[in-house]
């Protein structure tokens, strides 16, 4: 049921996604892969053949191109903090009813022509369609898939998985933790259904360079953020509508905070990274009218989907997909009006008796045991404390505070 790989990929010579002196590696060890497609656990078949179902079904963008399948996601998190076969399929039964059915797409793709139709959703089916036919020309070894279009070519994918509000980052994750090559032809197919803008500033190295100041501390990087002028006043409201007009008008602030963050130790300060992803959607709560904000946890899933890859990516490209989390931080915070993060909201929290075993308890059988995020990211703070270690249990308290106090999403525009 459990596996490991070595490094599975080989980078080419020409990947220009980061411009470095050396390699520079985040060394941490992978988590154990899941080969639920082997697996004759009941729990393992439950899983696998409700993501066939799920694959077969259900488009990966809906309701007017706007919304992206998460049904692999909870249904794999939900899996590996222990859900019961009937729990799988009550989740699925409740994605069932929002999902939307697969539509035709306007024409068929082929390898000459794949590039020509990025970033337009309606393709969705005919992306993959073609990664699927991929599949077959290299004996179902869906790796072998992944690794020729997400690292090879002038302008890889993989410089652009935070499309789409990092939703294709995540689903690739979930393909790589679960081993299952339907998830991960669904992962590539999203992709480039959502591929936009944001790839030129990993694909062409112009947009890194010096920056006005340094910092290998993303909280302290979010604070100079939270108190730049600059960005006062830009948006009427929050929601990810405002990401597009921020890099339209104010591009070189972004990047100017993009550019700061000095990686001289890229495994500490990845830890670091995944601490601010924690803090940014716990300690801001009560920003959004009481609510967790529903855009910032996908900061907190983006950066657990990283930390799933990064130990079975290329070293080469470590750096580069840490900074491309980064951009979308940036992206996302800037985009909710900056809230405050109030560390001593999770410093000072008191566990009152509660552990893992309660925060799991609430993920899967909890009144919020069907909503995707609210799963996703009790599942992300679990394996940042597992990966790191929490002495003085500041994850367990970041997660039970989340687990506990949450009572929907807000975050969204008016």
């Amino acid at each position: 049921m459990f596996s490991t790989f070595s490094n599975p990929f080989k980078v080419p010579k020409s990947f220009t996604g980061w411009k470095s002196g050396g390699t520079q590696k985040v060394n941490i060890a992978s988590v154990e892969i899941h080969d639920v497609a082997t697996s004759p656990e009941r729990r393992a078949r439950a899983l696998k053949h409700l993501i066939r179902l799920n694959h077969a079904s259900h488009a990966i963008i809906y309701h007017d191109l706007q919304f992206h399948n998460h049904c692999p996601h909870i249904l794999g998190s939900a899996y590996l903090l222990g859900a019961s076969s009937d729990q799988l399929h009550e989740i699925y039964d409740g994605e069932d009813q929002e999902l939307e059915p697969w539509h035709d797409a306007p024409g068929e793709i082929s390898k000459d022509d794949w590039r020509d139709f990025l970033g337009d959703a309606r393709y969705q089916r005919a992306f993959l369609d073609f990664f699927e036919d991929e599949l077959v020309l290299k004996g179902y070894d869906w790796r072998k898939v992944a690794a020729e279009f997400l690292f090879e070519g002038k302008e890889p994918l993989i410089n652009n998985v935070i499309s789409g509000l990092g939703h294709p980052l995540i689903h690739l994750g979930y393909a790589f933790e679960l081993s299952n090559r339907e998830v991960a032809m669904e992962a590539l197919a999203m992709t480039a259904s959502s591929h936009n803008f944001l790839h030129k500033y990993l694909d062409d190295p112009s947009y890194t360079k010096p920056s006005t100041y340094s910092s290998d501390s993303p909280l302290e990087m979010l604070k100079r953020v939270y108190d730049d002028r600059r960005f006062n006043g830009l948006f009427g409201d929050h929601g990810a509508g405002n990401i597009k007009p921020l890099f339209d008008h104010h591009e070189a602030a972004v990047l100017e905070h993009w550019n700061a963050w000095k990686i001289e130790d890229p495994t500490k300060q990845f830890e670091q990274s995944q601490q601010a992803a924690v803090a940014i959607l716990v300690a801001t709560h009560g920003a959004c009218s009481g609510k967790y904000d529903f855009f910032l946890v996908h900061l907190l899933t983006t950066s657990h989907a990283v930390r799933i890859l990064l130990p079975l990516v290329p070293e080469k490209l470590h750096v580069a997909v840490v900074r491309q989390w980064w951009l979308l931080t940036l992206a996302v915070y800037i985009a909710q009006l900056r809230p405050s993060i109030n560390l001593k909201s999770i410093e000072e929290f008191e566990l009152e008796g509660k552990d893992w075993k309660w925060v799991e308890k609430q993920a899967i059988d909890g009144k919020f045991a069907t909503d995707a995020h609210y799963v996703k990211g009790i599942r992300a703070v679990k394996v940042a404390a597992e990966t790191w270690g929490d002495p003085e249990d500041w994850y367990l308290k970041a997660a039970a505070r989340f687990a506990g106090e949450f009572d929907g999403w807000g975050g969204f525009g008016g």
